[in-house]
């Protein structure tokens, strides 16, 4: 039965952090339970854009700092890496904040890159994952806790996503389509190629409603750590109180036979639930019954049926990186405004996670707003 330690640490005040992380990780056995002296650990956090740690789009900078302290009195040689969606790792990581402790604590920042085809015994043949990730001795997963527009929560299994270098991340999105389910399957097969050893969640401040890039810091003063990344998934869902019909992940993870999609099959220790409960948390626009409809009809009135991304013009600057990041190439930009070609729209919200600006909006369709209010 996989287990779920959850931890109250309220701040990011370096010394609390790291007493907190040490308390986090004692019921698994603490850091020397999963690094042995001389391997390489690869911690890989969520660094999607380059946005200071206040705005709680990447993962903190003092949760690194801990957990790259215990892996160094462990023995172990840390790496930390990532694919970030917007921009090159050295300046994500360098806004972020993530740079610095990576020089502190003489750490290596390594670039996902060099992506090795692995065969795949599930739906997906071929899957090609970052020679980095994929030859770490040790995966140490280290997600924030967000909202997402595509899949309602990004969490631990979510941030195993980018372990897909750089462009292979749009073929990903643009083969699921508007398919949640499907999507959902790429990431838990991209999970079962390489497992993570340990997945420790940055809920101190958590990112509610537009996330994953544009919605509002939510202080939360958790940390969540597992060894099963779907159950750690499943903890953080009752924690925010996501209803079930929310988690596509959850879903996949049940038809699929993973362990820990099951709440009833997930042990939880430290913090009780009841008292790490978070009220009133705010989900993304676009989490919504689209999903339920049968496809065929969605496709035929899918603008009454769905959510779908809309430029706000008074805040947009037409940078362009909604347009060379959107998967099936929709987005078309002249000197007054965007256009979005929205019968060719796969509705994965791209171009709102990695907008600098907070620039593009959602709209619901009339069919859709009605259903939402009898749900």
């Amino acid at each position: 039965m996989p287990t779920v330690v959850i931890e109250k640490v309220p701040v990011y005040e370096r010394e609390e952090v790291k007493q907190g992380m040490r308390r986090l990780l004692s019921p698994l056995g603490g850091m020397a339970a999963f690094v042995k002296p001389g391997e390489t650990v690869l911690l890989k956090p969520n660094l999607l854009a380059a946005k200071r740690p206040d705005e709680a789009v990447t993962t903190h900078p003092e949760v690194l700092r801990a957990v790259l302290e215990l892996v160094l009195e462990a023995g172990g040689i840390p790496l930390v890496g990532d694919s970030p969606g917007v921009g090159g790792l050295a300046r994500v990581a360098e806004k972020s904040g993530l740079a610095a402790v990576v020089r502190e604590t003489g750490a290596k920042l390594v670039e996902f890159e060099d992506p090795v085809e692995l065969p795949n015994t599930g739906l997906f043949k071929r899957i090609a994952l970052a020679r980095p990730y994929l030859e770490a001795d040790r995966v140490i997963n280290l997600p924030k806790l967000k909202t997402h527009g595509m899949m309602t929560m990004t969490c631990a299994v979510k941030n195993l996503f980018g372990a897909v270098v750089g462009p292979e991340k749009a073929a990903w999105h643009l083969r699921a389509g508007e398919d949640r389910d499907l999507f959902a399957r790429i990431l838990l097969e991209i999970y079962l190629l390489r497992k993570p050893d340990l997945n420790i969640v940055d809920a101190i401040v958590a990112m509610e409603g537009d996330g994953p890039g544009g919605g509002d810091p939510r202080q939360v003063g958790l940390l969540l750590a597992g060894v099963n990344p779907v159950a750690v998934d499943m903890v953080a869902a009752e924690l925010l109180g996501i209803p079930d019909r929310l988690l596509f992940l959850e879903h996949a993870a049940r038809t699929m036979g993973i362990d820990g999609a099951a709440r009833d099959g997930v042990t939880v220790v430290g913090c009780p639930v009841a008292e790490a409960l978070v009220p009133g948390f705010r989900l993304p626009p676009t989490a919504d019954v689209q999903w339920g409809l049968p496809r065929f009809l969605a496709r035929r009135i899918r603008n009454l049926v769905t959510s779908y991304p809309v430029p706000d013009t008074d805040l947009c600057e037409r940078c362009g990186i909604c347009r060379d990041a959107c998967p099936p190439g929709v987005i078309a930009m002249d000197d007054k405004a965007l256009h979005i070609d929205y019968r060719k729209c796969i509705r994965c919200f791209c171009c709102r996670e990695l907008c600098p600006k907070g620039a593009m909006g959602v709209k619901e369709g009339m069919i859709l707003r009605t259903i939402k209010k009898y749900i």
